[in-house]
């Protein structure tokens, strides 16, 4: 007899998307052997891999180039590690929640990613980080390794709900730059798996970890995927106090997933651009301007007299020779591409016309604070917007952003920032969609670092750095709503979702431990606090459907039916369900359907599931295995 399958109630385990991967490409390497839980699982037969990858391959090598550190092992396993959390969404918070496409995430952003890995994998077109520098005592992360001070810990209010221990790291940490390289480690390794295969990430940093932080992109996204190290003109004026150099710039890495298909779209061309471009002699094909036609080295083949239309004749200069052979070059005079001067007097000039040219301007590796702002503007700018208070003290400009967002995304991009602050990349996103009428959609994910009671953001209301990120979004949308009336289906929305503990309950006890009243307790297994919407968001996470798809309700014999995008996945999590709420279902052409465990009164109940929507769905026995689920 058929049984149901429960819901995944973890996060995909990395090693195991590694090895799916790695199947796709190679399946001559895999084979089967029993696991230890008894089952037969695909593993991977190293000796044919290694025959597969030929010379390609080192074990044991006395030397080997390497970036290491203290900890980066932890790392890489604490990236591929399953969490077992979920999202829980917030609709009070939120702006728009029913027709908004975009998300804002309280929580620690690797829990974070590894939860939107099922939904989100190989569909973000770009992401823009701002990671704290490490300058000393600027940022705070999980540390899940043990401690014996517990209780002191506690006693100072530095381990959270969890008993993960918060923790900043100052220069007296003797792991200092170690701790940082792991923090940021995992976090890239597992945003790579988001990025779509022409995605983008650019990553804000300065000195204090730019080597360690290149290091650890070529190994994660491969030094053939690096695009540039661009420089940003933050600051114009010097600090006086410096004793040597007072520092004016700071860094962001670029890299593409896979670069040979990623496209730059340059910078929009201006009227200063284009001014260059003129056309003296009325060419039909539009204005040009002229280039060079020699070049150099000496190619001897072309190396040769040519006569201008005055009838005077030129050698090229000594140590160049012509752009083109003999033959090329007579083919380019007879199609009007070479300019010899108003009298055909002139040295010949090579005619590139702004028709053939890219519409984008391929952008340069500095970037002025003329172009994209600094940091003094984008404080100025962000206290104007907060009614004269500054909440933040080094923001980001939204011109630097918005260039990001203008070079590699379309409009239809979805764009991740997961250590977002005061969200300065949604109101970029906002922003250019309301320029060039886009339709981007943004995932800002922040932890809910507490702001200082002393701070002035603590004062007026706001008591983690969220509330600023989500009320920032608000006063951005409104405003470029306010400033762009024609742009009147732009989505400033944006739905609240926060990382939590699981939906279920834990039952990890030893039957020794169980009570009789515990037993009661666990018919269900699902928490008291939890609603319908945490379980039907749950599973859209661990179902592989995207957040910020539309949502509907109907009631059906007593019952509430969930529909996510209209069947993308049904959802009924009330007790005592009836034929007619399958029926009801089964109208909606359902891809996913599932249910409550305890929705059934009987077992026999539960497997006359898979007839039913045999029946009412037409499905195959292994549709309705694949389609159905209970949690």
């Amino acid at each position: 007899m058929e049984t149901v399958k429960h819901i995944e109630k973890q996060t995909p385990n990395g090693a195991q998307l590694n090895l799916d991967a790695l199947y796709q490409i190679a399946p001559s390497c895999f084979t089967e052997a029993k696991g230890e839980d008894g089952e037969v699982h695909r593993v991977v037969d190293f000796n044919k891999l290694r025959l597969l990858l030929g010379d390609q391959t080192v074990e044991d090598a006395p030397e080997v180039y390497d970036f290491t550190w203290v900890g980066k092992r932890a790392a890489l396993q604490e990236a591929a590690a399953p969490i077992n959390k979920t999202l829980r969404p917030c609709p009070e918070e939120s702006v728009n929640w029913e027709n908004t496409q975009n998300l804002y995430i309280e929580g620690d952003n690797l829990e974070v990613l590894k939860l939107l890995q099922n939904s989100y994998m190989g569909k973000v077109k770009m992401i823009y980080i701002d990671p704290p520098y490490n300058t000393g005592n600027d940022f705070v992360y999980h540390d899940d390794f043990h401690r014996t001070q517990r209780e002191e810990d506690e006693a100072e209010g530095v381990i959270n709900e969890d008993g993960e221990r918060m923790v900043k790291n100052t220069s007296s940490n003797g792991k200092f730059h170690s701790d940082w390289c792991s923090m940021i480690y995992a976090r890239l390794m597992v945003a790579r798996s988001l990025l779509t295969e022409d995605g983008v990430i650019f990553i804000s940093i300065d000195d204090n970890e730019v080597e360690n932080l290149k290091k650890i992109c070529d190994e994660i996204f491969g030094n053939s995927n690096f695009i540039s190290q661009v420089v940003w003109e933050r600051s114009f004026a010097p600090i006086s106090l410096k004793k040597h150099f007072s520092n004016s710039h700071d860094y962001i890495l670029i890299y593409g997933k896979n670069v040979s298909i990623t496209d730059c779209h340059g910078l929009p061309r201006t009227e200063k651009n284009s001014a260059r471009y003129s056309n003296p002699d009325n060419d039909p094909r539009g204005p040009w301007q002229s280039d060079n036609t020699t070049v150099g080295p000496v190619v001897q083949s072309k190396v040769y007299e040519l006569e201008l239309p005055s009838g005077r004749k030129i050698f090229p200069p000594s140590g160049r020779c012509w752009l083109y052979t003999k033959e090329r070059f007579a083919e380019m005079i007879a199609e009007n591409r070479i300019w010899f001067g108003a009298d055909g007097d002139n040295v010949p000039r090579l005619k590139r016309f702004l028709a053939d040219v890219k519409q984008g301007i391929t952008p340069m590796s500095i970037w002025k604070h003329e172009e994209v702002g600094h940091s003094q503007s984008a404080s100025q700018n962000l206290k104007k917007l907060f009614d004269g208070n500054a909440y933040f003290e080094y923001p980001k400009p939204v011109a630097l952003i918005e260039r990001c967002i203008a070079l590699y995304t379309d409009n239809n991009s979805l764009v991740i920032d997961f250590f977002s602050g005061s969200a300065t990349t949604a109101h970029a996103v906002f922003k250019r969609n309301a320029e060039d009428s886009g339709n981007r959609k943004f995932i800002m994910v922040q932890l809910p670092e507490e702001t200082a009671q002393d701070s002035e953001a603590y004062k007026a209301g706001y008591k983690n750095i969220c509330e600023i990120g989500k009320e920032r979004i608000r006063r951005a949308g409104k405003k470029i709503k306010e400033e762009h009336p024609e742009a009147k289906d732009l989505d400033i929305g944006f739905r609240v979702f926060k990382c939590e503990s699981s939906n279920y309950k834990d039952v990890a006890f030893a039957p020794k431990d169980y009570t009789q009243d515990m037993l009661a307790g666990l018919l269900d297994n699902i928490k008291e606090d939890r609603t319908d919407l945490d379980l039907l968001f749950d599973c859209m996470l661990r179902w592989g459907v995207e957040l910020s798809l539309p949502l509907s309700s109907q009631k059906v014999d007593g019952c509430t039916i969930h529909n996510v995008n209209d069947g993308d996945l049904v959802a009924c999590f009330d007790g005592n369900v009836t034929e007619k709420v399958i029926d009801a279902i089964a109208a909606l052409s359902p891809v996913r359907v599932v249910f409550r465990d305890s929705s059934f009164n009987e077992a026999a109940n539960k497997m006359n599931l898979f007839e039913l929507f045999k029946q009412k769905c037409n499905w195959s026995d292994e549709e309705v295995r694949n389609n159905v689920r209970v949690i």
